[in-house]
């Protein structure tokens, strides 16, 4: 069982950054691609960023590109979200995952075979 924990969230501004970490104690950490989900009320869990277990491929979904980056250290079993210019629609329950097939960058929830306990995130204007 990969346990997965989350930590950074808070309550910001709009046009703050902010870092999250997720962190696991599973010693096959840099097999699992990693991805970060949002839940927002009234909305559907959605894809925020993910990368693959070397770290070589990236994908971000379109209303963040440009503002956040993801990054792995396989070394310290750890994946950060680094969150700049925030706005109000980026406030939701963030939520760190690992998929055992870390190969690519898989987009979609169900890929995903462990799951954090989630972070929250609230930005307001």
């Amino acid at each position: 069982q990969v346990q997965l924990v989350e930590s950074g969230g808070g309550l910001v501004q709009a046009g703050d950054s902010l870092t999250l970490s997720c962190v696991t104690s599973s010693g096959t950490f840099s097999s699992y691609a990693m991805g970060w989900f949002r839940l927002a009320p009234e909305k559907e869990r959605e894809f925020v960023a993910g990368i693959n277990w070397r770290g070589g491929d990236i994908d971000y979904h379109d209303s963040v590109k440009g503002r956040f980056t993801i990054a792995r250290d396989n070394a310290k079993n750890t994946v950060t979200l680094q969150m700049n210019s925030l706005k109000p629609e980026d406030t939701a329950i963030y939520y760190c995952a690992a998929a055992s097939d870390g190969g690519y960058v898989p987009v979609f929830a169900h890929q995903y075979d462990y799951w954090g306990q989630g972070t929250q995130i609230t930005v307001a204007s």
